[in-house]
């Protein structure tokens, strides 16, 4: 996963990289060597933000009401 990848699925998440930081127990500084140090994103990055991404859509589908006369 590049940085940019990383960037895009928390704005799709709605997350700051904090909050990231904050639910997976990383150190605040973790994803700030992996942008500017060229520290490799580690691979359970991708698939953790994957699953959220998909809980996400999940939720969309089925948990959310649709609005108006669907």
């Amino acid at each position: 996963m590049t940085i940019e990848e990383f960037d895009t699925s928390l704005a799709a998440l709605g997350w700051k990289v904090s909050e990231f930081c904050r639910a997976t127990g990383l150190h605040r500084n973790t994803p700030s060597r992996w942008r500017n140090d060229g520290v490799p994103v580690p691979g359970w990055v991708p698939k953790h933000l994957g699953l959220l991404l998909e809980l996400q859509r999940l939720h969309a589908a089925y948990l959310v009401p649709p609005k108006g006369g669907e």
